[in-house]
């Protein structure tokens, strides 16, 4: 029995979308089923604990299990810095480490941003234990915290660099300097005996090798020792072989004075001075692929004026709290998200929603964290800080981007895990060719064509080639205010061909104004209800009616009972009266007869504005017309998406008639009009049949399924959170021509992320023949390479330069 439990393993997990006893018997009922598995199911707790048998069944298995009844499982994310990777061959082996590990459901490791996203289960593994697989790797891995301590050690990293390549290019000289020696043209160079001398080139190429060349054996060894190969054994093995076969010869010249010993102290020495060269400039252009980044950081406010027992006290942002009141003096940055309890002012708000125009704040206005205030003292309480701030919302979702993988990243990736050992067997193979075919017994020819494929080959512009452009495209992205929220997103979005918006508040303003009001008789009854059971409504319209009442100066009465029918209207009691204020489908639904009075109906709709019947128990009384402004870029974003070759629809409850009458306003041919919020998903559904690639356009709630159905969803950044979290692109401050813009700058992301991985391939798989016939000199070979890798990085800081 003890044997058995010793056997066991314990499982926490947290389980989301129970919402009854019977949610969590039914899972604890179908778990016990499993061969070794004792489950217990809290409901309260959301949570189950489980042990099992991991020679029957896998954690896998268990989470596999609950997510196909129709729950889920929580997991976090974190988020790692990780140092000491130096080619794909290193990202792509701690990727499937971790992703072998219990708990760990998802990870992610990018090689150009030198960072992991790492999805967990906290009740099977913990932070700690995965820095720990990592660093076991030969890596250091910290989890993301202060973006200055990874600068820091960025700026440290390029200091060594330098001081290593500035001590390696003295050293080297002098070695460099005996290769003319050996060139069949006479320079008229003196070339001293000592310099020749195969003990000098010891002592000068000693260090070289082993000091400044020191962390390519430490991190091959590594490699090794977890079963894995990258560019540091290719090094490695390079440069030892050139250097230690030196040596063997120089050895000989003790038995044999008169021997004239074959050196290649230089090759050894002048291979890795180059490639320092290459890594010191690839990190130096890393560097600015982030520069994006910094734009967003350097944003945020670092004190913030507090009022605490009465006193105001400057103290550093991370130290303000929810509910904390705070001063702002004009000029100075808005420091969280908060509301105005006093005071009036203008607020820049470019940063956020790309308007130039300062917008008026006072009291009850919300205010964002980082804008900056223009002329009034303005007291506010805060409501959100931290990372729940929208700036601190708009930096995670950049760093998330420019960590994640595109689809495209896994071709390269496959690539890159074979590559080195394949490399290692064809430098091999070249030189037993030479050694027994090519140059018969010529060991020093065949050891340096070998030399020449082992350091051509290196992966490293393999694994730049994707993740560098995805670093800079959502760098750019965010910078022009298009939220990319990962990698996959970017590359996808290049192959819509069809986009759908919808009407309110996307291709609309969503503050619409009363323009007409009808009263058949009784003119003041008629707005006096109309406003009354407007008040109790939601909607923009209802807002822009009760706005109405107000400017006639309406009383209002109370009301009994209210309904909210979607796509239809509204009915409430007042008094003694029932009260339906909506479309004609609301009329047919309580049978109340309007055909005589269509003809104002009509009218209003053919110019563009929304009109609802008001009737009054079973007659109508009124009617109101409400029309919303089309945005002033909304044209030219629907012209430009038609010059992408990308058809343009619009989604909305309104009737075809004022659907037509917007949409002919901004030149959209394709209307699905008297939409109700539940069908849009079900029309973009209809489209993907057709075989388009749909991109969907929205900001509201009822907008959030079809986001989420569509193949891309775009958010306007003015609408709500639960469309924006449901979108995997985001638009701030709703600028439609930002639309055309996003599918524009994947287009070139994906053609800078060709040009790479081409170019990648075409050093690596095109230079190692040419080693191979021997053609390159180990040294060219380096230097090749070392420039293979930095020509991609420079390629990707292209996209910086592209006008969008």
């Amino acid at each position: 029995m003890n044997e058995v439990n010793e056997m066991k393993e314990q499982l926490k997990l947290v389980i989301t979308g129970m919402t009854c006893a019977a949610c969590s018997t039914r899972i604890e009922k179908v778990l016990n089923k499993m061969d070794g598995v004792d489950a217990n199911v809290n409901l309260p707790l959301e949570s189950a604990i489980i042990s099992y048998e991991k020679n029957k069944v896998t954690s896998h298995d268990i989470i596999t299990k609950i997510e196909n009844l129709g729950y889920g499982v929580r997991f976090e994310k974190s988020e790692f810095d990780i140092y000491g990777m130096t080619c794909a061959a290193c990202s792509t082996r701690i990727e499937k480490v971790l992703n072998k590990m219990d708990g760990i459901k998802q990870a992610t490791v990018n090689l150009a941003a030198e960072s992991a996203s790492v999805e967990y289960n906290p009740g099977e593994v913990t932070i700690q234990g995965i820095k720990d697989k990592i660093n076991k790797l030969g890596y250091e891995a910290k989890e993301k915290g202060q973006r200055e301590s990874k600068q820091q050690h960025k700026e440290e990293e390029i200091k060594q660099k330098k001081q290593k390549f500035l001590l390696s290019v003295i050293l080297t000289i002098p070695l460099l300097y005996t290769m003319l020696a050996h060139i069949p043209v006479d320079l008229g160079l003196p070339v001293p005996h000592l310099l020749m001398s195969p003990w000098f080139q010891f002592l000068i190429a000693t260090p070289i090798q082993f000091y400044i060349g020191g962390p390519f054996y430490v991190a091959a060894y590594k490699a090794l020792k977890n079963k894995s190969a990258n560019m540091d054994v290719l090094v490695a093995l390079g440069t030892s072989a050139a250097y230690f076969y030196s040596l063997a010869e120089g050895l000989k010249t003790i038995r044999n004075p008169f021997y004239m010993p074959h050196l290649y102290f230089e090759t050894s020495a002048v291979l890795i001075t180059l490639i320092l060269l290459g890594k010191l400039l690839e990190t130096m252009a890393k560097g600015r692929t982030t520069v994006a980044l910094s734009k967003l950081l350097n944003l945020q406010a670092k004190e913030a004026t507090v009022i605490r027992d009465g006193k105001e006290q400057q103290i550093p942002i991370d130290n303000v709290k929810v509910a904390d009141r705070i001063v702002v003096k004009p000029g100075e940055k808005i420091p969280v998200d908060g509301q105005v309890i006093q005071g009036q002012s203008s607020v820049d708000e470019s940063m956020i929603t790309g308007e130039s125009i300062p917008v008026e704040k006072s009291i009850g206005d919300k205010l964002v964290g980082s804008t900056i205030n223009k002329n009034g003292t303005l007291t506010m309480t805060a409501t959100k800080v931290g990372r729940d701030t929208a700036l601190a919302g708009i930096i995670r979702i950049v760093e998330e981007a420019q960590g994640s993988k595109a689809p495209i990243q896994r071709l390269a990736d496959t690539i890159s895990s074979y590559f080195v050992p394949v490399v290692v067997a064809m430098s091999i193979l070249t030189f037993m060719i030479w050694y027994l075919f090519v140059n018969p017994n010529d060991f020093p020819s065949a050891l340096e064509t070998a030399i020449a494929v082992l350091v051509i080959a290196c992966p490293c512009s393999l694994g730049l080639a994707t993740p560098t452009s995805i670093m800079v495209g959502t760098g750019k992205a965010a910078e022009i205010g298009i939220l990319f929220k990962g990698g996959e997103y970017l590359e996808t979005t290049h192959k819509i061909n069809a986009i759908v918006f919808d009407k309110t508040g996307t291709i609309t303003k969503g503050q619409p104004v009363v323009t007409d009001f009808i009263a058949y008789q009784d003119e003041k009854r008629v707005l006096q209800y109309l406003v009354s059971a407007e008040k109790s409504s939601e909607h923009p319209l209802a807002e822009a009616i009760v706005k109405y009442g107000m400017e006639k100066r309406s009383s209002t009465l109370p009301v009994k009972r209210f309904k909210a029918i979607p796509g239809y209207g509204i009915e409430a009691r007042i008094g003694n009266d029932e009260v339906y204020i909506g479309t004609r489908k609301l009329m047919n639904l309580k049978s109340i007869s309007y055909h005589d009075l269509e003809s104002d109906l009509l009218r209003f709709e053919t110019e563009g504005k929304t009109a609802m019947y008001i009737a009054i128990n079973d007659t109508i009384m009124g009617m109101v017309a409400v029309a919303d402004t089309v945005k002033e870029t909304a044209a030219q974003a629907v012209k430009q998406l038609s010059e992408l070759g990308i058809k343009v629809y619009m989604l909305t409850g309104d009737n075809e008639r004022t659907a037509k009458a917007i949409a002919n306003q901004v030149g959209i041919q394709n209307v699905i009009a008297e939409v109700l919020p539940e069908e849009k998903a079900t029309h973009v559904k209809e489209l993907q049949s057709k075989g388009l690639k749909v991109a969907m356009v929205g900001d509201g709630i009822n907008d959030a399924p079809a986001l989420a159905v569509a193949d891309i969803g775009i958010a306007i950044g003015t609408g709500t959170d639960v469309a924006i979290e449901a979108a995997d692109i985001t638009i701030l401050g709703g600028e439609l021509t930002l639309v055309p813009k996003a599918i524009y700058l994947s287009k070139k992301t994906m053609q800078n992320i060709r040009q790479n991985l081409f170019w990648a391939l075409i050093y690596n798989s095109g230079g190692i023949p040419i080693a191979a016939f021997g053609l390159l000199a180990p040294w060219v070979a380096g230097a090749a390479m070392a420039f293979s890798s930095v020509s991609v990085v420079t390629n990707s800081l292209r996209l910086k330069r592209v006008k969008i």
